[in-house]
């Protein structure tokens, strides 16, 4: 658990942008919302904005613009990984306005894999788990992904392959199918995955015996947010 005091190093007139992808599934935007408001009730007096890159409003250049004179704001990517979104749209933002600085995506994170274990739950024996992200063109997005299904195979006694739903490989299908072929004697599929969406209702069309649910909602990925915008505040104030 993080300490929710706010930081002396921080000015009460920061606030935090957090900058979702969007969704047109109402399960997935009620738990983005639910996160935002989690985030809020960790730090009492904090601003919290909402924001995204794609799909919903409003959009994040907007929020920034909109941001009165003299406020400084930290864009938490309530993301995965860094990508096309992270490196390109959310630091676009960020540099059209001074005083706006851009934080880290939520993951990896050890504590993420721990909550994917948890996520899974005990699976029958001679079972092996694909780790299925969004997936992105970006190769530091695969990977991160990668480095979450290494922290995850240390929890877990089943192979672990690590698989993406868009723009890299392998896809989730075809990781399900590697398995098996490798005498799998079931798959099952860690979503790591915010919330429902697109990409989280194509896992099950992809041959696994079980899917997991997304990632939210939990604690744990508010308390993630505030800890980079703490370290984004700090960082700032360094240099």
């Amino acid at each position: 658990m993080i300490d929710a005091t706010p930081a002396t190093t921080r000015a009460p007139e920061t606030a935090l942008i957090a900058c979702a992808h969007g969704t047109d599934n109402p399960d997935g935007r009620a738990r983005i919302n639910q996160l935002r408001a989690d985030i809020a009730a960790l730090r009492p007096g904090l601003a919290v904005l909402e924001a995204y890159v794609d799909v919903q409003e409003p959009a994040l250049p907007d929020v920034v613009a909109g941001l009165p004179e003299g406020m400084r704001a930290v864009v938490v990517p309530l993301l995965l990984t860094v990508g096309y979104h992270v490196q390109v749209d959310i630091a676009q933002a960020v540099a059209s306005r001074p005083g706006t600085l851009a934080a880290v995506p939520l993951g990896p994170d050890p504590r993420l894999a721990g909550l994917l274990h948890e996520r899974l739950g005990e699976l029958p024996a001679g079972w092996a788990v694909v780790l299925a992200a969004a997936g992105s063109s970006r190769p530091e997005a695969a990977e991160q992904v990668e480095v979450l299904a290494a922290d995850l195979a240390v929890r877990r006694p089943e192979a672990i392959l690590a698989a993406y739903g868009a723009s890299a490989r392998p896809t989730v299908p075809d990781a399900v199918a590697q398995l098996r072929a490798g005498g799998a004697a079931g798959v099952a599929i860690a979503s790591y995955l915010l919330a429902p969406g697109y990409f989280h209702d194509q896992l099950a069309t992809a041959g696994a015996d079980r899917v997991s649910e997304p990632l939210l909602p939990s604690v744990l990925l508010a308390e993630l947010a505030l800890e980079h915008f703490d370290a984004a505040v700090l960082r700032s104030a360094a240099t």
